[in-house]
């Protein structure tokens, strides 16, 4: 019911900025909190930032300060922007939109396709 398509990933060296932009299409008012996840080669899956519809985030540690989620709902988007990028930070990046209950009762969310992230000099 809801799909999500990212855009923004790519190659930048250590100490760099790149922003990460979700584009949500289909039923948005069933939206509730937005989140971007990342998952790196061998590790699990992991939240990196979250945004509730009122505006109140959340973050990983290791990305506190460096990261900054947004959203406009004005135009169906999110985004993450991330600076002073450490190789760490390479991994696949995943845009999710939480439903709000009742809304759609098949499914809990809606998962974009992911977008590279490469952090390397």
């Amino acid at each position: 019911q809801v799909q999500l398509v990212e855009s923004g990933g790519g190659l930048v060296q250590p100490g760099g900025s790149l922003r990460l932009s979700c584009a949500a299409s289909g039923s948005i008012s069933s939206i509730g909190p937005m989140g971007w996840y990342r998952q790196a080669p061998g590790k699990q899956r992991e939240m990196v930032a979250l945004i509730t519809k009122g505006g109140s985030t959340n973050y990983a540690d290791s990305v506190k300060g460096r990261f900054t989620i947004s959203r406009d709902d004005a135009k169906s988007m999110a985004y993450l922007q991330m600076s002073s990028l450490k190789p760490e930070d390479t991994a696949v990046y995943y845009c999710y939109a939480a439903y709000v209950p009742g809304t759609i009762t098949d499914q809990s969310g809606s998962w974009g396709q992911g977008t590279q992230v490469t952090v390397s000099s």
